[in-house]
């Protein structure tokens, strides 16, 4: 039998795989940008992305077990799948756009999904809110640190 857990981890794993839509060429526009000095973090971006994308589709898979197959846990779903999909599309679009202001519009939308679907869970499972949590503060970082690039290359906005 099908676990649930094992259809939102590959849904997951799946919505994941958007971040490869760009060219390359765009990546060399990111890579000429400045970068704050404390961004000492960014080699290490992918790994908690992947830790973020993991706790996601855990926090997913608490709320479906309240409720299999309820109109609430299917919006919910829809809720979580929109915050991927918001998240994964930040760097196809900043790079397609090269504009960092896409990805500022991007990463605020993808922290607004994150902080109401965290709070939306919360009464159906405190682990499910708890698992969130890292998404919520990734998300203020990134989008922070996107703005913060946007300083330093005002060309690039």
């Amino acid at each position: 039998m099908i676990e649930s857990w094992m259809i939102i981890g590959g849904v997951t794993f799946s919505v994941a795989f958007g971040t490869l839509f760009f060219k390359l060429r765009d990546i060399n526009w990111a890579v000429k940008l400045q970068r704050p000095d404390w961004m000492f973090f960014e080699p290490a971006i992918p790994l908690i992305w992947t830790v973020i994308f993991a706790c996601g589709a855990g926090s997913a898979s608490f709320v479906w077990e309240q409720e299999p197959g309820s109109l609430k846990t299917w919006l919910l779903m829809a809720l979580y799948l929109l915050l991927e999909i918001v998240t994964v599309a930040y760097i196809p679009a900043t790079l397609r756009a090269k504009s960092l202001k896409v990805g500022t519009i991007l990463g605020g939308a993808g922290e607004i999904v994150g902080a109401v679907l965290t709070l939306a869970v919360l009464p159906i499972s405190q682990t499910a809110a708890l698992l969130l949590l890292p998404y919520v503060i990734w998300g203020a970082i990134g989008t922070y640190t996107t703005w913060e690039m946007i300083q330093l290359n005002p060309e690039a906005a």
